[in-house]
């Protein structure tokens, strides 16, 4: 009973631990103004209309945004949690949560799992999440200002009717 007590106690500090990333101020900060420039976007594609000219300053100024958008989603907001994750939360490579040496998790395991992986891979479900918003973003600008065609009422071939 001792390794069940001695397993759910760690799999409650590491549960803790991953939950205290959002304690740092720079991991958290960088979180807010990653969804802040993804709701700028969605509020501006609500205003601007679908046809409406591209001045080459709007363009530029436009190009510069997504850039730095890309940027902070893909560079800064994972390096913050690698940072925050190898440093005040000790994610590092010789502190082994599974496997041979490890302090009862799943000690009888083959496989060495170090809770820098752990980091790790939440660093890579941080890039899935940027990816997927950028497809979700490219795809709200696209879609935007275009109206939705009225039902029109359909004969028992399939062909519309046409009242004149």
């Amino acid at each position: 009973m001792i390794g069940a007590e001695s397993i759910l106690s760690q799999l409650g500090s590491i549960v803790t631990n991953a939950l205290k990333g959002f304690a740092n101020v720079a991991f958290t900060g960088s979180l807010i103004v990653m969804f802040l420039l993804a709701g700028i976007v969605v509020l501006y594609s609500k205003r601007r209309p679908r046809d409406a000219y591209l001045s080459w300053g709007e363009a530029m100024a436009s190009s510069v945004f997504c850039t730095f958008g890309l940027f902070w989603a893909f560079g800064v907001v994972p390096h913050q949690w690698l940072i925050y994750s190898g440093s005040e939360l000790a994610m590092r490579s010789d502190a082994i949560l599974a496997g041979p040496g490890s302090t009862g998790l799943m000690e009888w395991s083959p496989i060495v799992i170090s809770k820098q992986t752990l980091a790790d891979l939440i660093a890579v479900n941080l890039y899935g999440i940027a990816f997927v918003l950028t497809v979700i973003l490219w795809a709200v600008w696209q879609n935007r200002g275009q109206k939705k065609t009225d039902e029109v009422e359909k004969s028992n071939y399939g062909r519309p009717l046409v009242k004149a």
